[in-house]
């Protein structure tokens, strides 16, 4: 009687989940794909309106964008730009038959050559700029390095030789940097450490051990102690990431699971039993306002956060909340505001790819 009775919870659990997830619409599929890729592709080679972000040494840095950074000058600032191309790779990675490839490869290899990487070496390496996108901008350089590498295709293989050296120079200034910082940066915009260090260890874990061994180190090092997280105070006005989830993610990934189900009981306590009591998806009221539009990013941010903690802990209700938060922004991300549409691609792009590989597992 009780093998029966065990034996029917485990049929009903499994077919809850499976019937959970084909309801969810986040299957990534060439429907979602056709729908997103044309963001990027539309912006990367867009150059105004553009933000630099640079520090002018003499006149002589008053440029165009196409000239101070002629891979990645499109996307209104650098870093969007980056994330820009590292959609259009992921899309032809997990799509090799997509209706656009050539069309994409086209840009891509236009933009990701070896002279172009050289002048965004020589860029990076100004003595006035050499923090210049630290460190949003250099973990989503490492995530677009990580897509080529695990495409793994011939033009794959091409582009991934010719961003090599700017790759090689921002793993180094990231290691540098994290050697130095002793605080960490706990914000809910570019400058949040954790997600940074996320995004690179992604990255290092594969190609980088010395890298990974530096961001495993240091996770442990600002995080190991920290308690009651207020996830309640978040979100911040212009947020597009979570300091809570974002620093719980990164400790998934460096902490054995037992350890992190521990330190998550301590750093969010009663979040693992009802995550929905702590989170709803945050409301956007006008997206014409870059600022503003960042939550949007957060609901989609918050999201693969959520897939992250959730599939490693098996934890279905955050595997829903996730699904809650995606949907919210999805359904609304094509306002026709340049303020969201050149970023947020890559957002919900990333979240999806999270929840495919969570249902792989």
């Amino acid at each position: 009687m009780k093998t029966s009775i065990f034996l029917f919870l485990m049929v009903f659990c499994f077919s809850t989940q499976a019937q959970y997830q084909k309801n969810s619409g986040l299957e990534f599929d060439k429907e979602k794909a056709n729908y997103l890729y044309h963001f990027a592709y539309d912006c990367i080679d867009q150059e105004y309106p553009n933000k630099l972000g640079q520090v002018l040494g003499n006149d002589s840095y008053l440029a165009p964008p196409r000239e101070l950074h002629p891979a990645f000058y499109g996307c209104f600032d650098w870093h969007s730009s980056v994330h820009g191309h590292w959609t259009l790779v992921t899309i032809l990675n997990t799509f090799p038959d997509f209706e656009y490839r050539n069309e994409i490869l086209a840009k891509l290899k236009k933009n990701i050559t070896s002279e172009n990487i050289r002048k965004e070496v020589e860029y990076f390496d100004d003595e006035h700029n050499k923090n210049f996108e630290r460190t949003y901008g250099w973990a989503w350089l490492l995530k677009l390095d990580e897509a080529l590498r695990d495409w793994g295709s011939p033009e794959a293989i091409e582009l991934q030789k010719n961003l090599q050296p700017l790759t090689t120079l921002v793993s180094q200034k990231f290691n540098d940097f994290l050697e130095k910082l002793i605080y960490p940066i706990r914000v809910g915009e570019h400058n949040n450490i954790a997600f940074g260090m996320s995004f690179a260890y992604d990255y290092a874990k594969k190609y980088d051990p010395a890298l990974a061994q530096q961001i495993g180190t240091k996770a442990r090092e600002y995080f190991m102690e920290d308690c009651n997280c207020p996830l309640t105070w978040e979100p911040g006005g212009f947020d597009f990431l979570s300091p809570c989830l974002q620093e719980a993610a990164l400790m998934q990934k460096i902490l054995p699971k037992d350890e992190f189900k521990k330190w998550l009981k301590k750093f969010l306590p009663g979040f693992e039993k009802n995550p929905a009591k702590f989170l709803t998806p945050a409301v956007v009221t006008d997206r014409s306002d870059g600022k503003l539009a960042h939550l949007d990013g957060l609901n989609f941010s918050r999201a693969w956060c959520l897939f992250e903690i959730g599939n490693s802990l098996t934890n279905n209700e955050m595997t829903e909340l996730g699904v809650l938060h995606f949907n919210y922004s999805y359904e609304k991300m094509d306002s026709g505001e340049y303020a969201g549409a050149h970023w947020l691609a890559s957002f919900a792009t990333y979240a999806l790819i999270k929840y495919k590989a969570m249902n792989e597992e």
